[in-house]
């Protein structure tokens, strides 16, 4: 199975090695037909702490790095 990879903005870039990035999924509601904004937020591993807050990211599925940690920074936008 492939390992998925989500785009996102970088949201706090202040520990060392890690960022939090915030991923935005659109989707239609099944009933009222309204279009929902849903923002999730995932610890990723940033290893030069080359990343800063406000960067727009790929990141991919791995193995845990850490207890938080499962998603690496593939490239940037």
């Amino acid at each position: 199975m492939p390992k998925r990879v989500l785009c996102g903005v970088v949201t706090k870039a202040e520990c060392d090695k890690t960022i939090k990035v915030s991923v935005l999924q659109v989707y239609k509601d099944k009933l009222y037909k309204k279009v929902i904004k849903k923002y999730k937020k995932y610890t990723a591993h940033d290893e030069n702490n080359h990343y800063k807050k406000g960067d727009r990211v790929f990141i991919q599925e791995h193995k845990p790095i850490s207890a938080t940690k499962k998603w690496v920074v593939v490239q940037v936008e």
